[in-house]
């Protein structure tokens, strides 16, 4: 027997009486839950925030009044460059939208502009899909990570960065972390290159050549293992380690120092290879277990789903807003755990408390989660962004807001103003050898 509601579907509206097509909206609108919200505009906010960043972030703003999101549109080498792209292209492009579609809005971003899977329109994409979710979890009541499913871990556990001049100075500032609670602790010396950098004009080098701090691979190959010997005769076994190759050296010495970092039992030694060259990781497979991280520079699923669909790497290494942001994400977290690989985000170094808090949220909620890098934000950037979250004992908490639990007082980032382009001098990014060619990092 056909119920009145169902009956009632059937017939036009016109054949309805006014109450009746009333209450039948009614019920409609009920049945949809919350009513339809779109997009009425956008803005990008720079900012250095107070240090030494270069910051964009997206507020995007929807058709309930006072309900907005916030993004990270975060690039350190090219940030002019992201708030051109937002400003002039996408966020006409989404204004208008419906802003509840958070996987078609994604979609359709990547393909606006056909040439695709590129590092700036990835992190201005990211920075229209962290909003978007940030407005649902806020129009939802809950932190995003409810929204994704829930907790699977009580905390995001991190590891910290520990340096010196000596494998006696790394030792003494990674033993500080292990008493702060870190059990994680990447171990580097003089920085990225650091045990393999010839001093400042010393050394066999052409005339009238390059006078700079000169990578070696061999003095890296013997002086990188001894680090870590030290380390592990002065701290035990207690502390996880980790250290950052960053991309200096040839498939050959990469090869040559997995199997040396062998007996040092490592969490993990990440980005060993530049991304042309990740083809060699089968070789390291082959050779050692020295447990791989790879894909702080990654942009395109083609570049992480050969090496986790073929168990290359334990740990993937990709920053969040670096690839388009919290759906990709989630997405590249499902394909690692099909295959055992384990998400480790990059969230170090230039990054914002925006993009560390989407990485938060999608890694409590994922079960192929590993590990997260720690960053440190001084005082003003918890004032100008109130909700950062907190580091206590080697684990990062968020602020258990909704959305993502952030918000921005764009009264303070005024204060500190994104530098304006023009520095010509050479970046970090710029490693040279001895006979003054580069470095790939």
């Amino acid at each position: 027997m056909m119920r009145r509601r169902d009956l009632l579907k059937l017939l036009p509206a016109a054949a309805l009486p006014a109450r009746l097509l009333a209450a039948q909206q009614r019920e409609a609108a009920r049945t949809r839950g919350l009513p339809p919200l779109k997009i009425t505009g956008a803005k990008v906010i720079t900012t250095s925030g107070g240090a030494r960043y270069q910051w964009a972030f997206l507020k995007v703003f929807t058709s309930e009044p006072g309900l907005y999101g916030i993004g990270s549109a975060n690039n350190v080498m090219n940030p002019w460059t992201v708030v051109t792209a937002l400003e002039k292209h996408l966020i006409p492009f989404w204004t208008g939208k419906d802003a509840n579609r958070i996987e078609d809005l994604w979609q359709a971003s990547y393909v606006r502009s056909y040439w695709r899977n590129a590092s700036i329109l990835n992190v201005a994409n990211g920075a229209l899909d962290m909003a978007l979710w940030d407005i649902k979890g806020k129009r939802a009541g809950m932190p995003l990570y409810e929204l994704l499913g829930g907790k699977a871990r009580d905390a995001v556990p991190l590891y910290a960065h520990a340096d010196g001049r000596s494998p006696e100075e790394v030792a003494e500032n990674v033993r500080k972390y292990m008493d702060e609670g870190y059990r994680h602790v990447r171990a580097q010396m003089g920085g990225y290159g650091g045990g393999g950098m010839i001093p400042p004009g010393q050394g066999s080098r052409p005339e009238g050549g390059f006078a700079g701090p000169a990578f070696d691979e061999e003095a890296y190959l013997e002086t990188i293992p001894k680090l870590f010997e030290t380390l592990r005769v002065k701290l035990g076994r207690d502390v996880k380690l980790l250290h950052d190759v960053h991309e200096h050296l040839t498939p050959a010495g990469a090869v040559e120092f997995a199997k040396r970092m062998e007996p040092y039992r490592m969490f993990f030694v990440e980005d060993i290879l530049p991304p042309e060259q990740i083809d060699h990781f089968r070789r390291i497979r082959q050779v050692t277990s020295t447990p791989m991280a790879m894909g702080e520079l990654f942009t395109h699923p083609l570049e992480w789903n050969p090496l986790i669909a073929e168990r290359l790497i334990d740990f993937v290494r990709c920053r969040v807003s670096a690839i388009g942001g919290i759906t990709p994400a989630r997405k590249l977290a499902a394909v690692c755990e099909a295959f055992g690989c384990r998400t480790a985000f990059q969230e170090g170094g230039d990054n914002d408390p925006v993009n560390q808090l989407a990485a938060y949220h999608v890694d409590l909620s994922i079960s192929s989660f590993g590990i997260q890098e720690e960053n440190h934000f001084p005082q003003s950037v918890h004032e100008m962004l109130p909700g950062t979250a907190q580091l206590q004992g080697g684990y990062l908490y968020g602020s258990d807001g909704p959305g993502l639990g952030i918000d921005l007082d764009e009264k303070l980032a005024a204060r500190y103003p994104m530098a304006e382009p023009g520095d010509v001098s050479e970046p970090w990014t710029v490693v040279r050898g001895m006979d003054g060619s580069l470095v790939r990092p």
